[in-house]
This record gives structure tokens, C-alpha cells and sequence, in this order.
């Protein structure tokens, strides 16, 4: 039987892990990451089936009762999840009456699941309802993205034009737009509500002056919705730095031209 520690999904997990550190985006606690396991991808490890100990958590996972998710602990920095994944890392499964997680593996100091856990969860479920293929949640501190939310009016039709026109794969990545809630402590279940209801409808939700949520059937998509975001977000930056006078654009026209080719469906709200 082989360890947990060097399966797949932990290596998937740490690697990108550090490189959304090694990006800017999460600097020293900043970030988690909640990776739904299916119960399949389980069955080769011998050293996760006894419950290590069980853990509260502030939200009522019901709904996920029996599901796996491999998260980062509360406190702990991207940038050593490569280095130490058992520390850092915990597989946990939502116990039957949702108060808590069984911890199966890791967090071996003591930790716990990131205090951002029930948001993930909120938004585990949000996704789930639309997407029976939604498994990442990843939230991050780009700083280009993170700029624009203290310059820009948060109104999501704006926001998402500026970041499709800033480059062609903007719309084919995330044609649904970006979604905003207002400014809100974190860590709370407030913010967490408020961030499912928007990613109902939306992939990636910005939390102003703060950071990204973003979603998706696998890491690699998680972390590329994100990358793409900032990419866009970034573009902008360097035109005001550049004086702000735009003399060519992507127009709504080629927006919609790009939705044909690449066979997806914008919002229509937002052009």
C-alpha cells in the first residue's frame, strides 16, 4: 500500500500551492485551498482509514455528508506546503450531521481546516448545484486584480468588460463575467453566503481590497481561471502606467465573434 503523502493529489495540491505563492497571490498565511477527493481516488492508501480525531466547524455540511476534501490548514504558509504537505495538508471527511470533519490524514501538529473552510463549503455546494463536476475551491491575493477593486467601480458588467477586452482569452475562459460581493470581514459565514450566492452564477467571485475566489472541476482549472484573471487585470494596469489612452480595443462585435468560434455563451447581460 503506499502512503498518502505521495499520492497524486497531495503532489497536485503543494505544487500548486507554491506556485500561487511563488506568483505574489499569497503571501505569508494568505490563501487556502479546499480539493474535493472522490472516494475512489481513496482506495490505495492504507494509512488514511482510521479517524485521527474529529474536528467542529461553524456551518451546517449536511449536504455534504461523506464527502472527502483535502484543505489547508488555518495559519499556514503556501509557500511551505511543498515542503511539508502533512503538516500543512488534512484529508477530512463531513461527518454525518455536518457540525464536523473527520481528519483522516495530515495536519499532523494540530491544525485545522483553513478558517475560510465554511465559505469553501458554501461554495462546494453553490457549484455543485450547477456543476455535478465542481471539485476546487482556491482563493488568492492577486495584486493587479486586488488594485482595481480601490480604482474601479465595483459593478460586475464593468469589471468583466475591462478584463475580457484586455486580452482574446479573457471571454473564452470565464464567459460568464466576474462576480463581486461588497467588502466584508472574512473568515465569517456572512462572507461565505454572500460568495455562494454569486458563484450560482459566476466561476470567480473578487472580494474587494482583499482578494479571488475562484472555482473549478480540477486544480489546474481553478488556477487558471485565476491566472487568466490577473493576466487581464494586470494588462490594465500597464495601460494606465503606459498614460491610459487606449487608441485600438476588442470590440463587443469581436467579443461576440470569439463566443461563436470557441462555442461558448457570454453574458449577454454584459454586452
Amino acid at each position: 500500500m503506499t502512503k498518502f503523502i505521495n499520492s497524486p493529489l497531495v503532489k497536485e495540491v503543494a505544487k500548486i500551492t507554491f506556485r500561487l505563492y511563488d506568483h505574489g497571490w499569497d503571501e505569508r498565511n494568505g490563501g487556502n485551498v479546499s480539493y474535493r477527493i472522490l472516494p475512489e481516488e481513496l482506495t490505495d492508501y492504507d494509512d488514511i482509514q482510521m479517524v485521527k480525531r474529529t474536528i467542529p466547524i461553524n456551518f451546517d455540511g449536511r449536504d455534504l455528508a461523506g464527502m472527502y476534501f483535502l484543505v489547508s490548514a488555518t495559519g499556514r504558509y503556501f509557500k511551505n506546503i511543498i515542503d511539508f504537505p502533512e503538516r500543512d495538508l488534512g484529508l477530512v471527511r463531513i461527518t454525518e450531521d455536518g457540525k464536523a470533519v473527520d481528519l483522516l490524514w495530515g495536519y499532523s501538529d494540530g491544525a485545522a481546516p483553513t478558517s475560510e473552510f465554511p465559505t469553501h463549503l458554501m461554495g462546494h455546494q453553490a457549484r455543485l448545484a450547477e456543476h455535478s463536476d465542481q471539485r476546487v475551491v482556491m482563493h488568492c491575493h492577486p495584486t493587479n486584480l486586488i488594485a482595481m477593486t480601490f480604482t474601479q467601480k465595483l459593478d460586475e458588467k464593468i469589471f468583466s468588460r475591462i478584463l475580457w477586452k484586455m486580452q482574446t482569452e479573457s471571454l473564452v475562459v470565464f464567459p460568464e463575467g466576474i462576480g463581486i460581493i461588497p467588502w466584508m470581514v472574512p473568515g465569517t459565514n456572512k462572507i461565505g453566503e454572500a460568495t455562494a450566492a454569486k458563484l450560482k452564477d459566476f466561476r470567480a467571485v473578487i472580494w474587494p481590497q482583499h482578494g479571488l475566489f475562484g472555482t473549478g472541476a480540477t486544480i489546474d482549472e481553478a488556477f487558471g481561471l485565476i491566472e487568466t484573471i490577473e493576466k487581464a487585470a494586470q494588462i490594465w494596469t500597464v495601460i494606465q502606467q503606459q498614460g491610459g489612452k487606449i487608441e485600438q480595443t476588442i470590440t463587443d462585435q469581436d467579443l461576440l465573434d470569439l463566443a461563436k468560434v470557441f462555442n461558448v455563451q457570454p453574458n449577454r447581460a454584459f454586452i
